[in-house]
């Protein structure tokens, strides 16, 4: 290997670059032809040389490295969309892409990233699926804070620095949609409206929701095409971007109102654009909860219904514990709807993954984070659980049988406040008269004549929870 390091040294940086590249096609594509299952580590020289002539990171650190200018990096970026585009194997080609932007924890790294958020841009506004494809596989493989930093180097080319090139980015979801799942996954991520600048920009939000519309199913891609026994490294992104996207829907009506002088960063007043960023997010939701249904299908033919989690409880009581902390923090500056709708999404997410077996937690957990939470009507029935119906010819209903995730106030009319025992039970026929004493001063009262016997009603033949709702899920 010294031969060749030598040999690559009397090169241009350009050309070395290249034959390293070469290099690394025939070995490691021999050998993945002759072991004909998963090959193992690079050798520590073969990693040297590609850190050394194609990142341009010296072994020696007495000799000055050789550095491409503009235009030879350029090149370089093009003769790596070529080769990967016209390289015919799948397993050759992730297998290059692996060693070349696999992260191994030292001062290469910083130079890996900048070559490859390069790459992955060019191949967007070129269409090179074969490139966006190992994109995918690393943005599943590789740890979440890398992840987030090559989304924000995309945001930034497609985004920020020409806006109108977002439609190229938009294209892209027909030509890779498992490019596009892991990259509205990682996008998820880098913008948790903590503040204006990692609050989602508004083309940004407007291509995720057309291509959710247009197609939910595009969620899930990386959840199906996951083997169910295959373990995902340690800190990777979430095998589904729902988390991130719930996450959004929730938080929004929190974030685009906290009293800002101006909005024209992210699009949001109180005019048309303010509305139109609503219906954006309510699109989002609907399609969230829509996903969260396919998904009980999946499951359901998997055999991993109730079995397999898909959403992190601890993930899940993170964001109720964020959610509290902003409500607390702007109730004073935001009109209480905000919070209720907030509060709202955040009720019919719970209820959809639960019933969907998305969520695998018991209602008396959640229900111990969300009492954390302003008060919200559906998310007390949601957090209480179904009406129990007792047994016809029981005692008489009782009004709270819902189990408050909030402290209420004692009731005048209490079982216990003595005033209840003159009240008629609201199930029963007739009212209950309570026995008078006799007067020996009035004459008898004239017997009443008998009435006609009413049909036997069950004891909640009216509760609203005993009538039965036609129910059609969302395909």
């Amino acid at each position: 290997m010294s031969d060749i390091r030598h040999a690559l040294l009397r090169r241009d940086p350009l050309s070395a670059a290249k034959e390293v590249l070469y290099h690394l096609d025939i070995s490691l594509g021999s050998a993945l032809q002759s072991s004909g299952g998963p090959l193992p580590g690079l050798e520590k020289s073969t990693v040297e040389l590609v850190e050394e002539f194609i990142f341009h990171v010296p072994k020696d650190r007495n000799i000055q490295p050789k550095r491409m200018s503009c235009v030879q990096e350029l090149q370089l970026l093009e003769i790596m969309c070529s080769y990967f585009q016209e390289q015919s194997k799948d397993a050759i080609r992730q297998v290059i892409f692996s060693a070349l932007f696999s992260l191994q924890g030292n001062k290469a790294d910083e130079s890996r990233m900048a070559m490859l958020g390069k790459l992955v841009s060019m191949s967007i506004a070129v269409c090179r699926v074969p490139i966006l494809e190992c994109a995918a596989i690393w943005l599943q493989r590789a740890h979440s804070a890398w992840c987030v930093r090559l989304a924000q180097v995309l945001m930034e080319d497609y985004c920020t620095l020409v806006p109108c090139a977002i439609s190229t980015l938009q294209n892209i979801c027909s030509a890779s949609p498992r490019f596009c799942c892991q990259l509205i996954t990682a996008v998820t991520a880098l913008y948790d409206f903590s503040t204006d600048e990692l609050t989602p920009p508004p083309a940004l939000l407007e291509m995720l929701v057309g291509w959710i519309t247009e197609d939910p199913r595009l969620l899930l891609l990386t959840f199906i095409n996951t083997p169910l026994n295959s373990s995902l490294p340690l800190g990777c992104l979430e095998i589904t971007p729902l988390l991130g996207l719930l996450r959004w829907c929730v938080k929004a009506p929190l974030a685009y109102h906290r009293g800002r002088k101006s909005a024209l960063t992210n699009g949001h007043g109180d005019g048309e654009k303010g509305t139109a960023y609503e219906e954006l997010y309510s699109k989002l939701h609907l399609s969230v909860l829509q996903v969260f249904l396919m998904l009980q299908v999946h499951l359901t033919e998997k055999n991993m219904f109730c079995r397999l989690t898909v959403l992190p409880v601890e993930s899940v009581a993170a964001l109720i514990e964020e959610v509290g902390r902003l409500c607390e923090k702007l109730a004073p500056l935001l009109d209480a709807s905000h919070i209720q709708l907030a509060l709202d999404r955040l009720a019919q997410a719970l209820q959809v993954a639960m019933a969907t077996g998305a969520l695998l937690c018991a209602r008396e957990d959640l229900r111990a984070l969300c009492s954390r939470l302003p008060h919200n009507n559906l998310l007390q029935l949601v957090m209480s659980g179904p009406v129990v119906q007792p047994p016809p010819h029981s005692s008489p209903f009782q009004a709270n049988m819902y189990p408050h995730i909030h402290p209420g106030r004692p009731s005048p009319l209490s079982p216990h406040s003595p005033h209840q025992s003159t009240l008629s039970s609201p199930h029963s026929p007739h009212p209950v008269l309570t026995a008078h004493p006799t007067h020996p001063a009035l004459a008898p009262h004239r017997p009443l004549t008998a009435h006609a016997t009413h049909p036997a009603l069950s004891p909640h033949a009216f509760h609203p929870a005993s009538i039965a709702f036609p129910y059609r899920p969302i395909r």
